[in-house]
Formats: C-alpha cells, structure tokens, sequence
C-alpha cells in the first residue's frame, strides 16, 4: 500500500472519469487507512469486517480512482526542528496561479498552498526552524516570486487536528 500519485501544484486531481461514490466500508477504510496508514490488509479487514480480498480490492480502487492519493507519516513539526509556523496570505496576478503555484512548490518550509476565493488569493502554511529563517522565506523566496504583489502573515501559536475530521 506504498504508492503515490504524482501530481503536481495547480494541476487538477483525476482522469475525467467520475469516481463511485463512496459507500459505508469506504468510509471505514479511509477511517482506518487515515489513523494508520501502515495497517495490514487483514487487519484492515477485520476492523471493517469485510474479507482481505474485498478490502485490498477496495484499497485498489480508491487508490486508482484518485481517492487515496498516498499514505505519509504525520510529522510533529516543533520535535521534527520546525518550531516556527506561519499561513502566509499572497495576492497575485489574477493570470498567475500555474505559475505561481509552481514556484512555491519549489520554496523549501512551504508546506501547503491552496488557491482562494476572497480578499487573498492564495494560502500557504509555512514551516521553519525559526523567525530568521521564515523572514527569509517571506521576504527573499516568495515575495520575489514573479506574479506575488503582495504579502500578510499571520504566525501560530498553537495548533491541533480537529477531532471530528471526517477521517481522522
């Protein structure tokens, strides 16, 4: 259960095929798969009370189509040397997301970057070992980035995972 798509920022998800709705195990095993992505299949299949061949088959299809787009360990940031964290609103040339988006993918401490609508167009979650090097992310990496005119960040004090994510 190793794979991962490869795909890339500002590129859309999917074949053009419409995916199968998700139905109660579906829901299960992503329950599952999303509290421990290294279950085995047969313990995956005993918690969601299915056989070892209908889960793998199911694992199988969420994966192809687009459901399950890989399986990732989460990574406390403070422990991991990553004690200051940042979401940094950008507003940009209304023609350069593709662009733009690339570009951040390529800034190291960028974590996550989402396209908004409202008063900012773009998100992103910036990780860093502390407020020098964040500066530096800000003011020399993404602020020169070709189509960004311009920048607000808000730093995090404290953060958690919600605890009733539909996944989690």
């Amino acid at each position: 259960m190793s794979q991962e798509t490869a795909e890339g920022p500002g590129q859309r998800g999917g074949t053009g095929r419409s995916a199968a709705a998700l139905d109660e195990v579906d829901r299960r095993i992503l329950d599952e798969l999303a509290r421990d992505g290294r279950i085995s299949i047969r313990t995956l299949a005993e918690r969601v009370h299915v056989s070892r061949t209908n889960a793998y088959a199911r694992v199988e299809r969420l994966l192809r189509d687009g459901v399950i787009t890989g399986f990732a360990a989460r990574v406390a940031p403070e422990p991991a040397g990553l004690g200051t964290s940042a979401y940094i609103a950008l507003t940009i040339r209304q023609d350069t997301w593709r662009e733009v988006s690339a570009e951040l993918a390529r800034v190291r401490y960028v974590e996550h970057v989402a396209l908004l609508s409202g008063e900012h167009d773009v998100l992103a979650l910036v990780r860093a070992p502390d407020n020098a090097t964040l500066r530096d992310v800000v003011l020399d990496r993404v602020q020169h980035i070709a189509g960004v005119l311009s920048t607000r960040s808000w730093l995090v004090f404290e953060e958690y995972h919600g605890a009733h994510s539909p996944w989690a």
